[in-house]
């Protein structure tokens, strides 16, 4: 296993002079100063000329797992795929806002770059939405299942996955079987839902990547730190992205939570990597440093 990562926040003092206020008038940020959660996109994450880019198809689910439960969900396919050749996988929470190409994860567009410059393997991205019921009535709301699906500490969206959406995508693709081929990705409720599915099934997944994960007692994942350091080993690596202005609720307070997950972690000699910033509950940093994160996730997995 590689040697195991753990970056805090950077502090630099600044002298006394560049610290004087700015003009009354003057609604503007100081030369030194920095608007919080202010992350932008890189090149990585924007349509490069000479890059293959691969094709999205958009999908319907009718689950048995989540019973009643409808949704969308999404493939990506890189223009390197080759069909005689296993392609790896990335599963995708909350699919609708990482599959978008104006939106802050773009991650098609960052899977085309690094893909073409050999940066991650050909992966074959599954971007899924949360499940609803539909309403029995006409006009009435569709009944949400996106916190039961996502929050719960149990293995059945890791069975939604390995027994119902992997299955109907391999009628068609040719998927990698084992772990090593295998990530997991999601934001907020997304992030933990993630890390619950390697958690629960190491054997099939090995890769996570939590932005802005919910390890809070929504429907209690604050236990997530204790049981890190209480339980064996497992064959995961876990990229965690948060920020200091996150959430602080009822729930918990998120900052602390993805601190306290970033410890356990530590402790118990996981290949993890913690990335803290000062973004809030948003998908900017996230997607900012969605590129790196791949390229970390990825770093040793052979190219053939």
């Amino acid at each position: 296993m590689n040697k195991y990562l753990f970056l805090l926040p950077l502090v630099i003092i600044l002298p006394a002079c560049l610290h004087a206020a700015p003009p009354a008038n003057s609604s503007a940020p100081t030369a030194t100063s920095r608007i919080p959660d202010d992350y932008k996109l890189g090149p990585d994450s924007m349509v490069q000329e000479g890059v293959p880019k691969g094709t999205v198809t958009k999908h319907h689910w009718k689950s048995k797992v989540f019973q009643g439960t409808e949704r969308d969900f999404w493939i990506y396919v890189p223009a390197q795929y080759d069909a005689t050749k296993p392609a790896c996988v990335m599963v995708f929470q909350d699919g609708g806002g990482y599959v978008g190409t104006n939106g802050p994860h773009r991650a098609p567009v960052v899977f085309d770059n690094l893909i073409h410059k050999k940066e991650m393997p050909v992966t074959i991205g599954i971007f899924i939405n949360p499940g609803e019921i539909p309403a029995a009535e006409p006009g009435k709301p569709a009944e949400k299942n996106r916190s039961f699906e996502y929050d719960t500490l149990s293995n059945q969206y890791a069975r939604f996955l390995l027994e119902e959406i992997l299955p109907e995508v391999g009628k068609k693709y040719n998927l990698a079987q084992d772990a090593e081929s295998r990530a997991i990705c999601g934001a907020s409720s997304g992030g933990i839902c993630s890390f619950t599915v390697a958690w629960e099934r190491p054997a099939a997944f090995s890769k996570v990547l939590s932005q802005i994960g919910s390890f809070t007692n929504i429907r209690g994942g604050h236990a997530y730190p204790s049981m890190i350091r209480k339980t064996p080993l497992k064959p995961i690596r876990v990229f965690l992205q948060d920020g200091s202005n996150d959430l602080d609720n009822a729930h918990g307070n998120w900052s602390l939570a993805n601190q306290e997950m970033a410890a356990a972690l530590k402790f118990a000699n996981y290949d993890y990597k913690f990335v803290f910033g000062d973004g809030g509950h948003t998908g900017k940093h996230g997607g900012a440093i969605l590129p790196d994160s791949l390229r970390w996730l990825w770093r040793d997995y052979p190219q053939k």
